[in-house]
């Protein structure tokens, strides 16, 4: 299964929230009860270093919410970055990559 690209922008010191709808192959959403995730920015991919997302679902919906502290936005200098976001079922330990793309981090002088 291909893995999703969606690019998306953070405006520096600000709240940030995206949802996914993560979806069975028939487009139902895939009922995320019972999964853990996570979400990474990294400067680079290859990069060891990295900002973390807060992760949340609703699970029946197949929703996943990632988001950013405006502390931690402020903390990201601008320019591009790349991000992914990983489930992993708690029945299996399965992890599955979701989505991933770049993101685009814009300065914001008025914080």
């Amino acid at each position: 299964m291909a893995v999703p690209s969606v690019n998306i922008v953070v405006e520096q010191g600000t709240d940030y929230e995206e949802v996914f709808t993560i979806t069975n192959p028939d487009g139902t959403p895939l009922d995320l009860s019972g999964h853990d995730g996570v979400a990474k920015i990294r400067k680079f991919p290859e990069s060891t270093s990295f900002v973390g997302f807060g992760v949340s679902f609703v699970p029946n919906a197949g929703q996943v919410v990632v988001s950013l502290a405006n502390t931690v936005t402020a903390s990201l200098k601008s320019g591009r970055y790349y991000y992914d976001v990983v489930i992993t079922s708690s029945s299996t330990n399965k992890k599955t990559k979701v989505v991933d793309g770049m993101v685009l981090v814009n300065a914001t002088e008025s914080v």
